[in-house]
């Protein structure tokens, strides 16, 4: 069996030293130092990994801006909105997709050697954007080339926090987490400013020379507990998609992304639908990522304290709600940065929760598979979340975006429950157990 949860008895002692007791004959001494310290150098490892997250995912996070120039400026006549959609998705989908190559590169070169080089592709991908003059090079250089430089950045460092923290997992996991909040909060307002005062083309170099430089710095500063833990670091763990308990986790990835990147891209757009300019375009995006960066590290601190499968259970549901409660009804620029800031909160506990919920799941030798696997689950979201959503859209009519804030709302919705049956089955599980 690939999972822990059936081979523990003692639940008083950490899942990890369960594990690692059972999977390989170590002596009391090389388990009291294979257990994460909790701290220590971990705390430089978590601030690396929250300048990845700004200047990978917040990097991309502003694409919102971009797709709402894209649409109003006519840049490629050539191009549909459908086309422009797709490229935002490519940032997340090609990240994902790359998940099994770079897992199993970081197993034979280590954690840094293919982060180093995924920030070489982001810089590449976004200056050479900027001299992109056909949709289909637009696609390959801001599409498909950035998304493999934030795949390979972000993908190894995405299990580092867990190898450090135990108790402490879920709060670092949410102040590592809220660096995509801030570098979005920076870019969305930076990326609008220098597309009006210097040009598009120059904004999107300036956002790849800076991207590069910083994910540089943040991958020399990471590193890994691997030779403690050992863990198999699978690209495709074929066992684990087996378990039901998996197919729960993974299905609630796919659906509740699908709302994710509907409300991270469209909202610029719909800003501008509902009469807004475009400086106040870029400030709602803005503060959806200011929402980010306040209610990461708070989501940390509720999964440490409430658990981890509960919250994600629960504010999945409340982004749902959110989406029917205030986005539904918003049509002043007042109630739009309502939505925003409290959204922005809560709609991306899927960055903040999946590695400490692998975690729970499969147990932290297993984790890297798990989370490749992960990544897989949601490349189709992200890749056609956005595209369907434009296609949802009923330009000219009073209410462009009723159908959207609709599909994003019930995504949320269902993907909560995925995780309160994977909550359910995990206590019966554990039940079961304690009766044998």
């Amino acid at each position: 069996m690939s999972g822990t949860a059936e081979l523990v008895n003692d639940s008083s002692e950490p899942k990890i030293h369960e594990t690692q007791a059972i999977a390989l004959p170590l002596s009391d001494s090389d388990l009291a130092v294979d257990l994460p310290p909790d701290g220590g150098y971990g705390w430089v490892c978590v601030a690396s990994v929250f300048i990845i997250n700004g200047f990978t995912w917040g990097v991309t996070a502003s694409y919102g801006v971009y797709l709402a120039h894209y649409l109003s400026a006519n840049i490629y006549p050539d191009a549909s909105s459908i086309d422009f959609a797709f490229i935002g998705g490519l940032n997340f989908s090609m990240a994902m997709l790359v998940a099994p190559v770079v897992t199993i590169l970081a197993r034979r070169f280590g954690t840094q050697t293919p982060m180093l080089f995924g920030a070489v592709l982001l810089a590449a991908g976004y200056i050479s954007a900027s001299f992109a003059h056909r949709i289909w090079e637009l696609f390959l250089s801001q599409g498909v080339l950035v998304g493999f430089g934030v795949g390979f950045v972000s993908i190894p460092s995405i299990a580092i926090l867990s190898q450090w923290f135990e108790k402490k997992r879920s709060l670092a996991s949410g102040i590592a987490s809220a660096g995509s909040g801030i570098g979005g909060l920076i870019f969305s307002f930076a990326t609008q400013a220098m597309i009006e005062n210097i040009s598009l083309a120059w904004s999107l170099r300036i956002t790849g020379i800076i991207a590069g430089m910083m994910n540089v710095v943040a991958a020399l500063m990471i590193r890994n507990r691997n030779k403690a833990i050992k863990p198999p670091q699978r690209g495709f763990d074929t066992k684990l998609l087996r378990r039901y308990d998996v197919f729960l986790l993974l299905s609630w990835a796919f659906v509740s992304m699908l709302g994710y990147v509907t409300i991270l891209f469209s909202l610029s757009d719909f800003a501008r639908s509902i009469g807004l300019s475009a400086s106040k375009a870029a400030a709602v995006s803005a503060f959806l990522n200011l929402g980010t960066a306040v209610g990461r590290p708070l989501v940390g601190v509720a999964s440490d304290y409430f658990g981890r499968m509960e919250t994600a259970g629960v504010l999945t549901l409340i982004c749902g709600f959110t989406c029917f409660a205030i986005w539904l009804p918003a049509t002043s620029y007042g109630v739009t940065i309502l939505f925003v800031i409290v959204s922005g909160a809560f709609f991306g506990v899927f960055w903040m929760t999946i590695g400490p919920i692998c975690v729970e799941v499969a147990g932290l030798v297993e984790l890297a598979s798990l989370l490749s696997l992960s990544w897989m689950s949601v490349v189709l979201p992200t890749t056609f979340a956005e595209v369907i959503a434009l296609e949802l859209r009923r330009p000219g009519s009073r209410r462009d975006y009723l159908y959207p804030q609709i599909f994003a709302g019930l995504a949320y919705i269902v993907a909560s429950g995925c995780m309160y049956e994977l909550r359910r089955f995990k206590q019966k599980q554990k039940w079961r157990e304690a009766c044998t």
